[in-house]
């Protein structure tokens, strides 16, 4: 895995990463230029040492062996809704990244839903195929989280698969007849928050379609969770997902007692939980376990989980001139220069039949934007060109600071996409022009992403960055 961006990005993240920490993040056990090269020289080893039956998708992000769970498909793929349906936990996990100690309001995407009518019509209006309902812990408000449940499931558009997590304490044989009953299709178990006790999964293996063991990648119980992993098989856990730990101010003390490793990065996170989580599924290929598992990288939840929100509000939001791009952007295109000569372009474009709704000249008379397709007949000599890309918010009310558009959910509720800048406008000289052709016609971006360049600014708006972290 050798490094997939510029040391300007690091330079970013890095500094991101410390202010995050103020005075005393010079305190953290920051990994070593030679620790991260040891470090991902045992990753390339684990990673190789699986072998066929390693697996890594959505570009290289996630490792896994065996079959995703039919919501870690959706998930990926950008299509999945996650309502916290309440914000308070029962348990008190060293690496919990929040206070978890009010039930709150059920709440999605920064909008809350009150009422489980609305989140029904929400998650139907957006089309998800997948939704989960998590916490907090969820079977603290049984009641609220079966009504919610119960909405999506009866939706005129019910998706395709609803799951929940839960630590499993408060589960009994009686609540999984109901969670069944109210369309439950998978259920997720966070053993570590039980000591790894099997005994609640067993509950649901025969009556819930798919179980699976949700947990984070902890370093001290790598021999434990060795050990557990063909009683998970025999029990009937259908697939093991192993989260890497990840650091932040509210979990600091805590982790700090282990004396763990930190890299930089999107955000900041634990070497040893990454190398433990790939050792575990090195382990199970060695030992025939039999056990699907996938590795949920931060870079992964980081990168796809955003990208689909912004691309979903993206859809509602873009102009007819507009693009989306992979990271989910509003990309929009622009020929710049002296306005009659623009002027006289709008005349060519119109003479010729080009579709009006792909080219416009608003307010700034010196920029005609346009949609790609016409890129072949907007090419003049004297006129530059220039990207500029935008995020479109969802957001429970408007801000008046940003363009915005109303999105009716039904007869009760409304939310509102706004369109905020993420950027100055980047100019396409004759090099970066050729450059970010290629990537937005390229059959296959992989192969473009390889020649990375610190001037190319544009791609970390137009491209979800492949790979597994870099250790720095």
């Amino acid at each position: 895995m050798g490094k997939q961006r510029p040391a300007s990005c690091w330079n970013e993240m890095i500094s991101a990463n410390l202010a995050e920490f103020g005075d005393t993040a010079g305190e953290l056990n920051w990994v070593s230029p030679a620790g991260a090269m040891a470090a991902e020289r045992e990753r390339a080893g684990r990673l190789e040492a699986m072998g066929g039956q390693l697996e890594l998708a959505f570009k290289g992000t996630k490792p896994h062996i065996g079959p995703l769970s039919p919501g870690c498909r959706i998930c990926g793929e950008g299509d999945w809704s996650c309502l916290f349906v309440n914000g308070k936990c029962n348990c008190r996990c060293f690496y919990c990244p929040s206070s978890q100690d009010e039930i709150g309001v059920p709440t999605t995407n920064r909008v809350p839903f009150a009422r489980p009518a609305d989140y029904a019509a929400y998650v139907g209006h957006f089309g998800f195929s997948g939704t989960s309902i998590s916490g907090g812990e969820p079977l603290l408000t049984p009641a609220l989280t079966l009504r919610f449940l119960k909405a999506v499931h009866q939706s005129r558009n019910r998706p395709r698969h609803l799951w929940m997590y839960t630590n499993g304490t408060l589960l009994t044989a009686d609540l999984v007849k109901k969670l069944r009953d109210a369309g439950l299709d998978e259920i997720r178990f966070d053993l570590s928050a039980v000591d790894y006790d099997l005994k609640k999964v067993r509950l649901a293996v025969g009556q819930i379609p798919t179980v699976t063991v949700e947990i984070p990648a902890i370093p001290e119980d790598f021999q434990r969770l060795a050990e557990l992993l063909p009683r998970m098989k025999a029990t009937g856990v259908d697939h093991l997902n192993l989260h890497q730990l990840r650091l932040n101010p509210f979990n600091r003390v805590q982790l700090d007692k282990r004396k763990y490793t930190y890299l930089h990065g999107e955000k900041v996170t634990v070497l040893e939980s990454e190398l433990t989580a790939l050792a575990l599924m090195q382990h199970v290929v060695d030992n025939n376990v039999g056990l699907p598992v996938n590795y949920c990288a931060s870079v992964f939840q980081h990168r796809f989980q955003r990208a689909a929100a912004r691309r979903r509000s993206a859809r509602l939001m873009a102009k007819p001139h507009e693009t989306i791009t992979e990271n989910g952007y509003i990309r929009s295109l622009a020929v710049v220069g002296d306005p009659e000569d623009l002027s006289r372009l709008a005349d060519r474009l119109t003479n010729s039949g080009v579709n009006p709704q792909l080219w416009t000249i608003g307010s700034r008379k010196d920029h005609l934007p346009f949609h790609p397709q016409l890129w072949a007949h907007v090419v003049s000599p004297g006129l530059k060109m220039a990207v500029f890309y935008s995020e479109a918010l969802l957001c429970p009310h408007i801000s008046y600071h940003r363009t915005f558009k109303e999105v009716r959910i039904n007869s009760e509720m409304r939310l509102f996409i706004e369109k905020q800048p993420v950027c100055p406008e980047i100019y396409l000289d004759e090099v970066k022009r050729t450059r970010f052709i290629s990537i937005v016609d390229h059959p296959d971006r992989q192969v473009v992403e390889k020649h990375n360049t610190s001037d190319d600014r544009f791609l970390d708006y137009e491209l979800i960055q492949p790979g597994l972290q870099d250790y720095f």
